[in-house]
């Protein structure tokens, strides 16, 4: 299981948006242990996690996964087809 304090796997600019969004937390009167959680569960929203290798499949270049993707829609699409008929 994934420790919880462990960051490794996050970029510099990923831990900076962390700290901004805490200070933001903590200056309207949220606790700092909440304010920390609350600001590590956006970052992951919005970024999806820790960017740098060695995830599974977490931080890969948008080029990779917009391919992957439309791979996936590619046969889906084609599937669909040879159903229909």
């Amino acid at each position: 299981m994934p420790q919880k304090d462990n960051k490794q796997k996050y970029t510099d600019k990923q831990k900076r948006m962390a700290q901004h969004i805490e200070e933001q937390y903590e200056e309207k009167g949220v606790s700092t242990e909440e304010a920390e959680s609350r600001a590590w569960a956006t970052v992951n929203k919005l970024t999806g996690g820790g960017r740098k290798p060695g995830g599974s499949g977490r931080g890969m270049p948008k080029t990779e996964e917009h391919r992957r993707r439309s791979e996936a829609a590619k046969r889906g699409w084609a599937t669909r087809r040879r159903q229909s008929r």
